[in-house]
């Protein structure tokens, strides 16, 4: 018995350490894609499209802080000249919330034309909204924005799917000490994990494919 329980915490401990060594790995991959982030707004180059990634709903039906503040920002590349069409790409309320329409009405509310706002209602994960924007929209490159701690994977993606992307932060609201644990020390993490495995080795049909440019 005593064999047994050994050899059990000696397994354990094995399977453990590798899954702890990918989990390493796959973040350092990403985050290597860090590089491709511009933080100075004025030296972006002019770019026909900015794509928003959904961040939430709340429970209220409202906009969660992150996605208010990822379309305030393509709001400000677009008055600054530098993109000419946005596509914001999320939930369309099939899986729980209209995150897309939500962030096009607030686009248009801070006074962007509504006939230069596309929507990708099929974004339900950030791998399925790069996988569509190449094969799907049959972009060539596109600035991307959200948060910093999820840019990477975006930009891992999208990239990596063929599509030139620049990523721009949305860091306008301080989402808290509990948010950023979470998100950036947890969730994320495993989230890279788990892209990384995605992208290199199952390779999964992205949800909802072959629905070009929806609305």
């Amino acid at each position: 018995m005593k064999k047994y329980i050994k050899k059990s915490i000696s397994l354990i401990i094995l399977f453990g350490g590798i899954g702890f060594g990918f989990l390493l790995y796959a973040n350092f991959h990403i985050l290597s894609y860090s590089s491709y982030i511009e933080k100075d707004i004025t030296a972006l180059p002019k770019q026909n499209i900015v794509l928003v990634f959904g961040g939430g709903m709340k429970e209220d039906g409202s906009m969660s802080n992150a996605q208010t503040d990822r379309v305030v920002r393509a709001v400000e590349l677009y008055k600054n000249g530098k993109v000419k069409r946005m596509i914001m790409t999320g939930d369309n309320g099939a899986r729980r919330f209209n995150e897309v329409d939500a962030m096009k009405a607030h686009a248009i509310t801070l006074g962007v034309p509504k006939d230069i706002i596309d929507i990708d209602g099929h974004g339900y994960n950030t791998y399925t909204s790069c996988y569509r924007a190449k094969y799907d929209w049959e972009l060539d490159q596109v600035i991307a924005i959200s948060q910093t701690f999820h840019l990477p994977r975006i930009l891992y993606f999208c990239n990596e799917f063929g599509v030139k992307t620049i990523g721009v932060a949305a860091d306008i609201t301080p989402s808290g000490l509990v948010g950023n644990i979470w998100h950036t020390n947890m969730r994320e993490k495993l989230a890279r994990l788990k892209g990384w495995i995605q992208k290199e080795v199952t390779h999964p049909e992205p949800l909802m494919f072959g629905t070009k440019k929806p609305r």
